[in-house]
């Protein structure tokens, strides 16, 4: 399997799986990738193994959570790499580690859900930003579970992928609302809380997530109103942003328009403007982003 092959691959589970995260689908292609690999060194495989993690950095997607799910899978190979000079036992113990990372990745959704639906109580009205899988499934969980509340979804320019989720929640019978991105500050007088997803989570504790995403976590704070991330932990990225101009342009635009004027599609939020994150690794503290990621990489 070469890169083209695999990138293929790669598009083709996002296509078939809506539901599936970028970052999960790169990951069972980095798998499929290394037991058809035919390297004879350790560092031939490595080489490999970096080039296609790059080329899967080049698709038209959420390149964060792919960027930060690969350099954690990268660090798995790291590891196994220093116990095992054979090619053959360190390709085997590779399989095993990445199996166990990938199913630990595929667990985390259902993890987080369990945490959030607790957050929301009866008549509470909840304001979401954009689509996101895990908040969308953490609404429905707690839907499931006989709750009555009302969602407020942003309709989310440039690509209005609010619509989805707003389409998504009313299909599932729950009680909802699509607004203007600009209606936020309207509609925040009367929100419990605010639910968000995503995209990466930076050593600081900031989140990267769509556009406009850093302008309700503004106004949630000046109306003092809860603000919870819901995040997976193979999102946790090692960069360490003060502001939105320190983002890398491959983060904030697809790669194919990574060179255009073209408005970035993310934007990064502070870690003082977010109350809790809720993790696949519990409920946390934005302070302990830092720690989770020295002990992920240590």
């Amino acid at each position: 399997m070469d890169n083209d092959e695999a990138v293929e691959n790669f598009k083709k589970l996002l296509a078939e799986q809506p539901d599936l995260s970028p970052a999960v689908a790169a990951l069972r292609i980095l798998m499929d990738f290394m037991t058809v690999d035919t390297s004879e060194t350790i560092q031939g495989l490595e080489k490999n193994i970096k080039s296609l993690v790059e080329a899967l950095n080049t698709v038209d997607c959420s390149v964060t959570s792919v960027k930060s799910a690969c350099e954690l899978f990268m660090r798995f190979i790291t590891l196994a790499s220093l116990d095992h000079s054979d090619i053959k036992e360190c390709k085997s113990v590779l399989s095993l580690r990445g199996a166990k990372f990938l199913q630990k990745v595929s667990n985390a959704r259902s993890k987080i859900v369990k945490h959030g639906q607790k957050f929301i109580h009866d008549q509470h009205k909840i304001l979401v930003h954009s689509h996101s899988r895990v908040v969308y499934e953490t609404l429905l969980e707690a839907h499931k579970s006989k709750k009555r509340f009302h969602v407020y979804v942003t309709e989310s320019a440039p690509d209005f992928a609010g619509k989805l989720m707003y389409e998504k929640l009313e299909k599932a019978g729950i009680s909802c609302t699509l607004i203007l991105d600009a209606a936020v500050g309207y509609v925040l007088e009367k929100i419990n809380l605010v639910f968000m997803g995503a995209e990466g989570v930076a050593e600081s504790g900031g989140v990267i997530n769509k556009i406009g995403s850093y302008n309700i976590a503004i106004c949630a704070k000046a109306m003092r109103k809860p603000l919870y991330v819901l995040v997976e932990s193979f999102k946790f990225l090692r960069i360490f942003p003060l502001n939105n101009t320190d983002l890398p342009n491959e983060l904030k635009h697809l790669c194919s328009k990574i060179d255009t004027k073209e408005h970035p599609l993310i934007d990064y939020t502070p870690p003082s403007y977010i109350t809790l994150l809720f993790t696949d690794l519990g409920i946390l503290h934005t302070s302990a982003v830092s720690d989770e990621l020295a002990s992920l990489y240590v």
